[in-house]
């Protein structure tokens, strides 16, 4: 028999339980489908869908030597898959589709609008479950319900893990190679230039770099991750995430190397490595509320009295805040470090992220879009769920009475301005004590702009706006 592996965000060979599934099943085929207006509808970065891009070039050479060919077919958007999943499978003879699920409320319905239409034709329809270490909706409350704060659900799923962690796939064996071959693929995506070269050397692609980036973070970075994961200026984070992403690293992939570098403990031994793997299980945490609130995925707050948040309409503020102009050097910085290229580092995230939602009191949802049309390593579901945190409108938000300083936020995590001076140039000059808040002069002479906003008073505007909300009902909080 035929099979079908329809590939998504699980652009690799090893650890993918869609392809091992298809390979053992009989004679396998892996499909791509782009869909160029669904990827513009959802905002993608061109950055990201590069990157998908030059991983699927990576895998279609790994896969051939597999001799399993990758045949490429574009859609407009996810309405039109269901027929062009049909035809290919009837043009081909499958008698069997695989594919790792994804959890948005789009690319659920797609699914479900494939499966239907493929089983009409007697095509058998398995989803897999290769992008999280443990099936959204299987780890509940002892009440049956969703977990809505972190701790206690990290806690499970550490209970979970111990007594049966995931278990490693190997690439499917070489198998006799079917009649067809595969197709070319486009230098670009249509609409989604590619970024320069420069950038795209941060993120080289395929298995065997993302592999390497993994050894070389487990084999002492990590050590020092906990002490070092937010000073910016620092080589201290795995610089993983465009790979968790796209699926060119599984996260089972990412624990079992935590795991080796942490003598198998997953919330004790080695600091740094602990630290790490409750990252990856605030992955895991925002997954598990996608998958569980189908309303995030279409932009809505967890919370929802939050709705009600009374939103500035300040498109000039929010213009200075998308450039890196908002006179914040830290601000600045990692708004500029965004535009260039296509990520920014995690702790800046948030402090960009509080400043926009409380000091300019700009809603969420401008930043979420925001971050998500530039970051190469954009995911709806950690996206979603940093934003939240931030805005304090998610699951297990930060409290809306707690407002990062950036400036305090700036002297503590970038202490010698080295992150200030490599991302605002024309400032570079200045001594430590007064790059994180040029006075006047210094801000002119250099052609730097003023403050944008007052911070003590836009803290309090923020308060005054979240305090002012109906309470939740009882149990919602």
């Amino acid at each position: 028999m035929n099979t079908l592996l329809w590939l998504r965000t699980d652009l690799r060979a090893h650890d993918n339980p869609a392809l091992a599934a298809a390979a053992e099943g009989g004679a396998a085929t892996a499909l791509f489908l782009a869909a160029p207006g669904q990827w513009r509808r959802h905002g993608d970065a061109p950055a990201k869908v590069d990157f998908w891009l030059r991983n699927l070039r990576e895998l279609s050479r790994e896969l051939g030597r597999l001799g399993i060919p990758l045949k490429l077919l574009t859609v407009r958007d996810w309405s039109e898959a269901p027929d062009a999943l049909a035809g290919f499978c009837r043009a081909h003879a499958i008698g069997h589709v695989h594919a790792n699920a994804e959890w948005a409320v789009n690319e659920r319905r797609r699914d479900e609008a494939v499966a239907s239409g493929l089983r009409a034709m007697g095509v058998d329809w398995t989803l897999h479950h290769g992008a999280s270490l443990l099936r959204p909706g299987t780890v509940l409350t002892g009440k049956g319900d969703c977990y809505r704060v972190f701790t206690p659900y990290a806690r499970a799923c550490r209970e979970r893990l111990r007594t049966a962690p995931p278990r490693a796939l190997p690439a499917p064996r070489p198998q006799a190679p079917p009649a067809w071959r595969a197709d070319p693929l486009p230098a670009a995506f249509e609409g989604f230039n590619a970024p320069d070269d420069a950038v795209r050397a941060l993120w080289p692609a395929g298995e065997a770099a993302a592999g390497e980036r993994l050894a070389a973070f487990a084999d002492g970075v990590i050590d020092a991750y906990r002490e070092q994961r937010d000073f910016p200026s620092l080589p201290a984070t795995s610089c993983l995430s465009p790979y968790l992403a796209a699926g060119v690293l599984s996260p089972g992939q990412a624990l079992r190397a935590a795991l080796a570098a942490n003598h198998g403990e997953l919330d004790s031994g080695k600091a740094g490595a602990a630290a790490w793997i409750g990252e990856l299980l605030w992955r895991e945490f925002y997954q598990h509320l996608l998958a569980a609130h189908p309303a995030l995925s279409m932009r809505q707050p967890m919370k929802p009295e939050t709705a009600a948040v009374p939103w500035r309409q300040a498109p000039e503020d929010l213009r200075a805040w998308q450039q890196g102009r908002t006179g914040i050097p830290i601000v600045d910085a990692a708004m500029r470090q965004l535009l260039a290229l296509g990520w920014m580092h995690n702790r800046l995230r948030m402090v960009a992220a509080m400043f926009l939602s409380k000091n300019l009191l700009i809603d969420w949802r401008e930043g979420e879009a925001w971050f998500m049309s530039h970051l190469v390593d954009g995911d709806l579901a950690s996206n979603n769920g940093g934003w939240q945190w931030s805005a304090s409108t998610g699951a297990d938000a930060v409290p809306y009475f707690r407002v990062f300083n950036p400036l305090s936020q700036s002297r503590r995590f970038d202490p010698d301005g080295a992150f200030l001076r490599e991302w605002l140039p024309e400032l570079a000059h200045l001594e430590a004590r007064a790059i994180h808040d040029p006075s006047p002069m210094e801000r002119a002479a250099a052609g730097y702009p003023l403050p944008i906003v007052d911070l003590a008073q836009s803290r309090l505007r923020a308060l005054e706006a979240f305090g002012g909300l109906p309470r939740p009902p009882a149990g919602n909080a």
